[in-house]
């Protein structure tokens, strides 16, 4: 028996950085996802293989053996190894398992790609063992993969993986869904500079630390700007939410989270007609992303791409994480 599972990608709309602090984000997930298929082995040895990011290998109790990717394949893969143990755990079944991934998420770029190959993993594991399990504990099993990536997540990766669709998120109490009736046409440049979630977020409270009377306040800013832009999204008014996103950016970048291909990325979509334009996720590289009429898609794509970035059109999706076959 074999099963294949898929979750959503997501984007930082709002509230980047800020929400570490307690400030509400606004997420999204979007219409680019993991994959993951999984079925039953005769030993009970644990074989994963990510074919983008061409790492294999087993793990036999708390031992590793590489078949592709040297040194480096078991942090790689440890993430999605979790997943497993934790569904064996929760089934109480000792069996061995195959797990493949494919995913077309960008790695380390802030679209929350560890996030969705857990919850994908999760799920398609669950479904070939023939335990129910509950979409909240999708949600604590990927929240637990995501701990190993990054150290203490905000759970907003997990959280979108698992429910997709738009969300309001708090950290301290939780997330709500946010109702938008049309679409939010985005197009989302990759810088292709790989950065570290966890030394940004630390040089934001460095900064903030020094800074406190500046900074405090900033961050309190970016909180407003959130709930406004979740009143936006609600009343579908697309020119002011472009509006909000310009200014997000210009905080983020007061804190110290962007750089120049970001800058650059941002300042042409802009100029080629998006109604706002933004870095989403940690920044120091990743992603940045451009909220565009749908007639103008297109044309900041291809903005992007001249001036040196990767760039895809991206819808909402209102799927989390779900059975494929």
């Amino acid at each position: 028996m074999a099963a294949v599972a898929s979750a959503p990608a997501k984007i930082i709309l709002f509230g980047e950085h800020f929400v570490v602090y307690g400030e509400p984000a606004v997420v999204t997930a979007i219409d680019k996802r993991a994959h993951v298929s999984a079925e039953l082995r005769k030993d009970r040895r644990i074989y994963i293989k990510s074919v983008d990011l061409g790492v294999s290998g087993f793990f036999v109790d708390e031992g590793f053996k590489a078949e592709r990717g040297g040194p480096d394949a078991r942090t790689k893969l440890e993430p999605t190894r979790i997943a497993v143990q934790k569904v064996l755990d929760i089934s109480k079944k000792r069996v061995g398992i195959n797990v493949e991934v494919h995913s077309s998420i960008p790695v380390a770029s802030g679209l929350g790609s560890s996030a969705a190959v857990a919850a994908a993993t999760a799920f398609a594991v669950s479904h070939v063992l023939g335990a129910k399990i509950s979409r909240e504990e999708i949600f604590h099993i990927a929240y637990e993969a995501e701990r190993f990536v990054h150290g203490t997540p905000s759970g907003i990766d997990p959280t979108v993986s698992t429910y997709g669709g738009v969300i309001l998120f708090r950290k301290d109490k939780g997330f709500s869904p946010i109702k938008v009736e049309g679409d939010i046409p985005l197009v989302v440049g990759d810088t292709g500079i790989e950065r570290s979630t966890g030394e940004m977020v630390a040089g934001v409270r460095e900064r903030k630390e020094h800074y406190a009377s500046i900074i405090n306040p900033l961050i309190k800013t970016g909180g407003k700007i959130a709930l406004s832009a979740a009143e936006a999204l609600e009343k579908g008014d697309l020119n002011t939410l472009g509006e909000l996103m310009d200014i997000n950016h210009s905080l983020l970048s007061a804190v110290g989270v962007s750089n120049e291909a970001l800058e650059r990325l941002v300042y042409v979509a802009r100029k080629a007609g998006a109604l706002g334009a933004k870095l989403t996720g940690a920044g120091g590289g990743g992603c940045m992303v451009a909220l565009s009429p749908s007639n103008r898609l297109k044309r900041v794509a291809e903005a992007i791409e001249r001036a040196g970035g990767k760039a895809f059109i991206a819808r909402k999706s209102d799927e989390g994480v779900k059975i494929e076959s």
